[in-house]
């Protein structure tokens, strides 16, 4: 079951707190992007948090749970999503420890 639009809405609602958090559709999911960077999941109408070290402190007792079959677990967010502000310290805490994205390299034009 792919993650309905009104799913994104209210995640991106909810994680507004967290700064300029955006949502791109990948196979029927979506990625959720904090500073250029994918620190989310959003499956099946759950939203997955990706594991980082300071995340994972931060987390809890949240369960853990791969967001697609073959994916190594993430935390299972959705709990958080009554707490908006818990949820974009952790989003956060995520975007702090990820690397910065590599540039991309411009496209060349076949001749």
């Amino acid at each position: 079951m792919a993650t309905s639009a009104d799913t994104i809405a209210f995640l991106l609602e909810q994680l507004a707190g967290a700064g300029p958090v955006s949502s791109r559709k990948m196979f029927g999911e979506y990625a959720l992007y904090l500073d250029g960077k994918v620190v989310a999941l959003a499956c099946d109408d759950s939203l997955f948090v990706k594991p980082t070290p300071g995340a994972l402190a931060l987390a809890g007792d949240l369960p853990m749970g791969p967001p697609y079959p073959g994916a190594r677990p993430h935390i299972l967010a959705d709990a958080l999503l009554d707490e908006p502000d818990r949820l974009a310290d952790l989003v956060r805490r995520v975007a702090q420890d990820l690397p910065q994205p590599k540039p991309r390299k411009p496209k060349t034009k076949a001749g």
